[in-house]
């Protein structure tokens, strides 16, 4: 967003506990596709993700008889009468350690269900664990995960940095936990994993609650999550959120992370558009936004806040790294047979702040938006100081994609290693 001179807000949101509730009911409502009928009271969010009608009432048994399950390290296997069993179930064991190179199964489960709560924090939560241990998770014995991700921006903590927060699907009440409310349905298994493929030794505690016995239709869809980084992206070449996937589903929004380029975190870097291509386009996408700070429903910049579809959640203290997000769960992004998703990398500095770069590094040159063949001379620049406007950018971008599809596999590859995933971390 850029008309005329460039103004940056900062503007800090707080929410009300009783709108965060409200926002909570209604969301869950939109992902499971339940609606209360007008007359009949208020209805229990069932969170079936299928999009069939629920009217179970909060204090209403379900049709079908389902169980409940809590995964944790006093109860692993998940077995019914088998909870605290450690220590003469005085609280014998919390938690477990996962030295450096091991991997810890937090999750196993057999037959048809739905993972309904993930809440977890760490011995340590530094960059390095945050970016070194990674989450996967397989549906219904497929050979490669649906999610897999650094544990951290899994969470929607950006950079390797913990930040409190709360928005619709995940949440860290005082920055030192991991919640997320996503439902996950499987029809015949689900695997969670969590992989410590850093060279620091840490521990867990999690806890992974679930229901037995849910019957999905054909309608249901599994759920992805997919991480992918760009350091430093490429002059001219949108980034890519979500690369192309084919499957019929449902985009459920990402969570991006931007460590700005050395050279130019003084300016405003947030003008990029984020652009969903859906069902087979190509060089133009069905859907495209304005700008940064839009997508997330802001405007003029990007200050600290987080509500419950939209925010951003973190900003470092020189103001050279941001992580933010969008959840898709009022305006839902479906899609028939494939989707990718970018978003460019631009700026829209002044240029005063583009001559002032350019004193400090001659070497550098700033790119006009268009074909790619012209820049700003200082000549230009020194005309109308005053004046902004879009330039192209290179920064450090990450994204985590989260989705529904219709297949437990993705054929999307492995994340990068984790040498590649603490690289250069703010």
């Amino acid at each position: 967003m850029l008309p005329g001179r460039f103004r940056v807000g900062s503007n800090v949101s707080a929410v009300p506990a009783s709108l965060v509730l409200v926002g909570l009911v209604s969301c869950l409502a939109l992902l499971a596709g339940c609606e209360a009928a007008p007359g009949q009271g208020p209805k229990a969010i069932s969170c079936e993700p299928g999009g069939s009608m629920s009217s179970a009432l909060l204090y209403q048994m379900p049709a079908t008889a389902l169980q409940s399950r809590w995964y944790t390290f006093e109860n692993p296997q998940g077995i019914k009468g088998g909870g605290g069993t450690a220590r003469l179930g005085r609280k014998g064991a919390p938690c477990t350690a996962i030295p450096a190179g091991e991997r810890l199964v937090l999750a196993d489960v057999q037959g048809s269900g739905t993972i309904r709560r993930i809440w977890m924090t760490l011995w340590n939560r530094n960059a390095k664990a945050l970016r070194g241990l990674k989450i996967e998770m397989y549906w219904d014995g497929a050979r490669t995960p649906a999610v897999q991700a650094p544990l951290g921006d899994f969470f929607c903590q950006s950079l390797g940095q913990m930040a409190a927060f709360e928005n619709a699907c995940f949440s860290s009440p005082e920055g030192r936990s991991f919640n997320c409310f996503v439902p996950m349905p499987f029809r015949k298994s689900a695997r969670i994993l969590l992989i410590n493929e850093s060279d620091q030794d840490n521990g867990v505690y999690y806890e992974v609650d679930c229901t037995l016995g849910d019957r999905h239709d054909e309608n249901t869809l599994y759920f992805h999550a997919y991480w992918r980084r760009e350091n430093y992206t490429t002059l001219r070449q949108d980034m890519t959120i979500l690369p192309r996937v084919e499957g019929r589903g449902r985009f459920l929004g990402c969570h991006l992370g931007v460590r700005l380029h050395p050279a130019c975190t003084g300016f405003w870097w947030g003008e990029g558009e984020v652009k969903v291509y859906l069902d087979g386009d190509q060089e133009y996408p069905t859907l495209c936004g304005t700008g940064t700070e839009d997508y997330i429903g802001s405007g003029y910049g990007q200050g600290l806040f987080y509500h419950l579809y939209q925010g951003n959640q973190f900003v470092s203290a020189s103001k050279d790294a941001y992580g933010f997000y969008r959840l898709h769960i009022p305006d839902p992004v479906y899609f028939q047979r494939d989707i990718r998703v970018t978003i460019q990398v631009m700026g829209g500095p002044s240029y005063a702040q583009m001559l002032a770069a350019m004193d400090k590094d001659p070497t550098l040159r700033f790119m006009k938006a268009g074909d790619g063949s012209e820049y700003y001379t200082r000549q230009e620049l020194e005309k109308d100081p005053n004046r902004a406007e879009v330039m192209e950018r290179i920064d450090d971008h990450c994204a985590t994609t989260y989705w529904y599809m219709d297949q437990p596999e993705s054929g999307l590859p492995p994340i990068a290693e984790v040498a590649k995933r603490l690289e250069d971390l703010p």
